[in-house]
């Protein structure tokens, strides 16, 4: 293991494993502590954060419930002080659940779900962020969206999904604007088909194939390393799908 270095934490949530954990390693690597939230998968947060700390940094596993805001918020000010010396200076929205099922058998808690854990939890975890990173003088923001959230197509077997993530990208756009000279940025990563993903429609993309997670991870780290002046924008992995 190396010496122990950082430059601020990192709060990844959903980290504790898929794509949020390659986010998390990522992270790390990058030097930052990171912050490793869970809702119910304890075990994989505490392996998630065992890699983090082989990079040479601090991690810590962080329990909340997301879809309840005031857990959201908590959540924020617990990663700010977890690790003495080291403030919160990354949040990774990595937290999103996902159904595809046709739109008039969707069912109110589902419709609740996907816009809770989608945008409700993304909009409670960047209020309570954004004081915190404005006052410092420096953060990163990254929200995960959708490729193609931004495009009014009809989408009948994911509805609120889309609406969500679409919610997700007017949401990072109006905070980039109010945080904008802070040295805060705000900016969404909309992954089309992952290798992950639940549906895999290979015939739609003009690429021929899913992105990989490692390349959903680079774009995330291009808006962590980039300056505070690029903000407000989409990046896109997705293989030319939904242009």
């Amino acid at each position: 293991m190396s010496e122990v270095r950082s430059i601020g934490t990192a709060l990844v949530t959903g980290a504790a494993r898929g794509i949020g954990r390659a986010l998390a390693l990522a992270l790390a690597a990058e030097g930052f502590n990171v912050a490793v939230h869970y809702r119910g998968s304890q075990a994989d947060a505490q392996e998630t954060a065992r890699l983090c700390q082989l990079e040479g940094v601090q991690a810590v596993i962080l329990q909340a419930d997301l879809t309840q805001p005031q857990q959201a918020r908590e959540l924020v000010q617990r990663a700010h002080n977890a690790l003495p010396g080291s403030p919160l200076a990354v949040l990774v929205n990595n937290v999103g659940n996902y159904v595809h099922k046709p739109l008039l058998d969707t069912s109110d808690a589902e419709w609740a779900d996907m816009l809770g854990s989608n945008l409700n939890a993304t909009f409670a975890t960047c209020q309570a962020a954004a004081p915190l990173l404005r006052e410092s003088g420096y953060g990163r923001i990254v929200n995960l969206g959708y490729a193609g959230a931004s495009n009014m197509v009809a989408r009948p077997g994911i509805v609120p999904y889309v609406i969500a993530k679409a919610g997700v990208l007017h949401l990072s756009r109006a905070l980039a604007v109010v945080l904008a000279g802070s040295g805060v940025s705000v900016n969404v990563v909309s992954p089309g088909v992952i290798e992950t993903s639940i549906s895999q429609p290979l015939r739609e993309i003009p690429a021929g194939r899913p992105g990989t997670v490692a390349e959903l991870v680079d774009a995330a780290l291009y808006f962590v390393r980039a300056s505070d002046y690029v903000t407000g924008q989409e990046l896109e992995v997705a293989g030319g799908w939904n242009l």
